[in-house]
């Protein structure tokens, strides 16, 4: 069976700022601290190709995989498709951007399975999405709430 799940914060920073950070793949460096480095592999109109990289952990295992991500600006909403799904029979991951008066809504959603064998069950996968998503929504909200800070004392920069 499918796990559906859905993670959110509010960014208390201008809706261009949150949309044009979040979608450059090229700079997640910078947003999420787990991930070495991201490569982009192709770009085609809206859609870019990227190869995550991540930190080793504990065990010196690096974890990486290649996705496909789709932005639909006018509908405020984000694709994202594995590629190289790894322990994954497939992960979908929808960011969804929602200008709201205290600031931008955005909502990771979630979708996948486990592969059969994976070292990981669904459920599993799902207590480290619970406890990883909203450390990472977060983080994000932070830097950009400072980014945006920044911008209004120093608007020239």
């Amino acid at each position: 069976m499918a796990v559906d799940v859905r993670y959110s914060v509010v960014i208390d920073a201008p809706y261009d700022l949150v949309w044009e950070v979040t979608n450059d793949v090229a700079s997640w460096p910078d947003l999420f601290p787990g991930h070495a480095s991201v490569d982009v592999i192709h770009r085609e109109g809206d859609t870019v190709r990227f190869r995550i990289t991540k930190h080793p952990d504990e065990q010196g295992r690096v974890m990486t995989w290649v996705s496909d991500r789709t932005t639909y600006q006018d509908a405020g909403e984000a694709r994202a498709v594995r590629v190289e799904t790894g322990p994954f029979d497939y992960m979908h991951l929808n960011w969804i951007y929602e200008d709201r008066p205290e600031g931008v809504g955005l909502t990771w959603h979630y979708q996948f399975t486990s592969k059969p064998g994976a070292p990981y069950d669904d459920a599993r996968m799902r207590e480290h999405f619970d406890e990883s998503a909203p450390r990472e929504l977060a983080g994000i909200r932070d830097t950009l709430e400072a980014r945006a800070r920044q911008l209004a004392d120093d608007p020239v920069s």
